[in-house]
């Protein structure tokens, strides 16, 4: 955990905070896309594209891209509260 970058919440919201991620990471869609996101990983990997601090990111026409890590994880400046 990175404490400088965690958010301060209360045991309580913590704790719902964590049972709301872990259930949002096991969906099957969420299950699906990492799937497909670690083969995709791989092959960039394989073909000696430069990884670090890149993500694959599903383009929203269901394209695989690689994009930074800083964007990808913000939402694009969106946040990830409103993230369906």
């Amino acid at each position: 955990d990175n404490k400088s970058m965690a958010q301060k919440l209360s045991p309580e919201a913590s704790s719902a905070k964590k049972k709301r991620d872990l259930e949002a990471a096991k969906s099957p869609l969420r299950k699906k896309r990492k799937r497909e996101n670690q083969v995709a990983r791989r092959a960039y990997k394989k073909r000696g594209f430069s990884l670090k601090n890149r993500d694959v990111h599903h383009a929203p026409d269901g394209s695989l891209v690689l994009v930074s890590v800083n964007k990808n994880r913000g939402n694009y400046g969106k946040g990830t509260k409103s993230e369906g």
